[in-house]
């Protein structure tokens, strides 16, 4: 901890070195060494200790969304003050290896109570058990189910692992009836090239390392994928036109960072409406900080705030 602190000094403030001691606490840095079963225990039991509950007004319940092969779990959200314009899909991170719908339970509880927009929570396919493209196939196939059964426009919105499901799914819509109405991809894993920018000036971050990400993205891989992939990969796609306004919020000290200026800048040579906010200071999983790290809360809002515009057709970036 001693040598982040000294890289990271003029960056990483004391509220979100609070957040980021608390976690390691319940999910130590070495986690993504351990075996999946012990992984996946120690992520669940960290989520229910930063748990914030439900904001007043919002009710959940659990639905079962039928593919033709298996059921994908899911959870509805809706809220008093109801706003008819357009309903979420949220996919959880976890680096396609661990999460579910608790993990994200309070994050999707407030998004639904700040938009008004009812959402549903996909708790898609975990690799190691079910490699690529089982995520990705959850994925689309929650979207298409969404956007049909609600008869109304689709803001797609995922966090990690889970906004790179939202980004996969925005470019394989553009094949289908149905097309996300806009996408929020928070500290998103896009499919950079791993030599350069974030993933080497940020690769020892606290919270997320180089090394983790390779862990994941071996897990997550199969046979039937490669790095070239834009279902896994969506940084790889040869072609960017048709995508729907993207709004990608970024965490300062995060490998990660660097794709969504990368990503921001193929959707605005392809002239779609894209905005990018990096946001200083903050480490992936800040979600989780969001009620007591202020400057996680100010992003939250900004996150809260996109969604809430694409919802209703809105750009005002």
């Amino acid at each position: 901890m001693s040598s982040d602190r000294g890289k990271y000094a003029d960056l990483i403030d004391q509220e979100t070195w609070e957040f980021i001691e608390r976690t390691n606490d319940w999910y130590p840095p070495d986690t993504a060494n351990y075996p999946i079963d012990r992984q996946r225990a120690i992520y669940d039991a960290m989520s229910r200790e930063f748990f914030t509950g439900y904001p007043e007004g919002v009710r959940a319940e659990m639905i079962e969304i039928d593919c033709e092969a298996h059921s994908i779990p899911a959870r509805h959200y809706s809220c008093e003050s109801a706003n008819q314009s357009a309903v979420v899909v949220y996919y959880h991170g976890g680096g396609f290896v661990v999460g579910g719908l608790e993990s994200h339970d309070d994050v999707c509880a407030e998004i639904c109570q700040r938009t008004g927009y009812e959402l549903i929570s996909v708790d898609y396919r975990l690799a190691p058990e079910h490699r690529f493209p089982a995520a990705f196939d959850d994925a689309v196939f929650s979207f298409l189910w969404a956007a049909k059964t609600f008869g109304k426009p689709v803001v797609l919105c995922g966090d990690s692992a889970g906004g790179n499901l939202s980004a996969t799914v925005s470019h394989a819509a553009r094949q289908k009836t149905h097309q996300p109405i806009g996408q929020v991809l928070i500290y998103p894993g896009l499919g950079g090239d791993m030599s350069k920018g974030s993933y080497v000036e940020h690769s020892h971050a606290p919270m997320l390392t180089t090394d983790d990400i390779a862990l994941y993205s071996a897990a997550y891989s199969s046979r039937t994928s490669s790095g070239e992939d834009p279902r896994s990969y969506p940084l790889k796609d040869d072609d960017f036109s048709g995508l729907p306004p993207t709004v990608l919020i970024a965490a300062e000290c995060d490998p990660l960072c660097s794709d969504c200026p990368d990503y921001d800048a193929k959707l605005k040579q392809a002239g779609i409406n894209s905005h990018c906010v990096i946001e200083t200071g903050l480490v992936h999983g800040y979600l989780r900080a969001r009620s007591t790290v202020k400057r996680a809360g100010d992003s939250f809002d900004r996150i809260v705030d996109a969604v809430s515009h694409l919802g209703k057709g809105e750009w005002p970036y």
